[in-house]
């Protein structure tokens, strides 16, 4: 009997404007692909911003390049005001009716946010369309699309999925998978970052990002029927540091600002979980092979899954630094209050910096990522290895 043949899962983590990084990627390997190349993911998993470029690859994946181009002008033509509204009413409205209800206890019914995000749904509206996610999966050029969000009464990392065929749905601790039809408002509940962007109401309950407390990133994908999975990060911190080498740092002795403060809780909610699932899926596929043959390693859940890991080969903070100038004069002066201009702070900023000039570095960064990787991403793709660029 021939083993099944792989079925290759797409994890896009999130990370607000850093998911062009993600586009950048996706570039490549419409770069790398023959002509006229079907969609090389039946199984498309996205987790905040990711769930945009998830759904809009899904959407596209009768014709792979295509959707591709589509993305990427989307990203390439970002302004602030296309997300958020970053004009002086706007941004003073907003601030003032946050504190007043949030932190004084004024007003009723009133979103729990920092930032107006009301631009994204209109944005949504008009440039992505879900009709084609269907086709896909009638055409079996896609077998499932699924995003995350955050459920705030229930406490669980909600994934809603779109696919065909007899998908089961799970329940885990503090993780479900709920079968749907895809809609513009999961969209929005999986990338609204706490607190700085409302909560979206799904049914009767109010859903935020979906990497909060999602403590396995990578499992939607193989509950979906991937086998091996290419995770597309958003870290800020290059991998491969030597772990026996001490970080040669120079501290200055301050005390950290709120937006120093926040970067680093922001990077907890959207990449340590993701690294940490990574690194706990590695060792559970050293573990499968050190098991005796006939062991029945599937019906005990250690089946090796080949995991692909590109990630940002230089700090995004450092990069959204030097852009913090093409931020609209009302959100500079509104972020600058709490460190997020600082170079210290720029965390913050590169969750929020939806700039044409930030995005279209971390486009480009991302493609040249993943060329570096072309052989592996080939051989994991099963693309011809001549159409690696010399």
């Amino acid at each position: 009997m021939s083993p099944a043949e792989p079925v290759t899962g797409l994890i896009l983590s999130g990370g607000g404007a850093r998911a062009a990084y993600q586009v950048g990627v996706l570039a490549a390997i419409a770069e790398l692909l023959p002509p006229g190349a079907s969609n090389p993911f039946p199984v498309i998993v996205g987790t905040s911003a990711g769930a945009i470029n998830a759904v809009s690859l899904a959407s596209g994946a009768m014709d792979f390049r295509s959707a591709i181009e589509r993305l990427t002008t989307f990203w390439q033509g970002f302004r602030s005001h296309l997300v958020l509204r970053s004009d002086w009413p706007g941004v003073i409205r907003q601030a003032s009716r946050f504190v007043s209800h949030s932190l004084l206890g004024l007003g009723s019914h009133l979103p729990v946010a920092l930032l107006n995000s009301s631009p994204l749904r209109d944005l949504l509206h008009d440039k992505l369309s879900m009709h084609g996610i269907e086709e896909a999966i009638a055409q079996r050029q896609l077998h499932a699309v699924a995003v995350t969000a955050f459920g705030y009464e229930s406490g669980q990392a909600v994934t809603f999925y779109q696919g065909g065929g007899k998908i089961d749905a799970w329940l885990r601790h503090r993780r479900i998978g709920v079968p749907t039809r895809l809609s513009v408002d999961h969209l929005l509940a999986s990338s609204a970052i706490p607190l700085l962007f409302a909560p979206v109401k799904i049914g009767e309950e109010y859903f935020g990002d979906g990497a909060v407390r999602q403590s396995a990133p990578i499992s939607p994908a193989l509950h979906l029927g991937a086998s091996r999975v290419l995770v597309v990060g958003v870290s800020g911190n290059p991998r491969g540091v030597d772990p026996q080498q001490p970080l040669q740092r120079a501290y200055t002795g301050q005390q950290p600002t709120l937006a120093q403060i926040g970067g680093h809780m922001l990077n907890s909610t959207f990449i340590d979980s993701l690294e940490s699932d990574i690194e706990l899926l590695q060792r559970l596929n050293q573990f499968s092979h050190l098991m005796p043959d006939g062991t029945p390693i599937r019906e005990l859940g250690v089946a090796p899954v080949e995991v692909l890991v590109i990630s940002p080969s230089q700090p995004i903070d450092e990069i959204a630094a030097r852009h913090r100038q093409e931020l609209p004069a009302a959100l500079r002066l509104f972020l600058r209050g709490p460190g997020a201009t600082k170079t210290s702070g720029a965390g913050v900023l590169s969750y929020l910096l939806f700039e044409a000039g930030y995005c279209s570095e971390l486009i480009e960064l991302g493609r040249r990522d993943a060329l570096a990787k072309g052989r592996e991403l080939c051989r994991f793709l099963g693309i011809a290895e001549a159409a690696v660029p010399a």
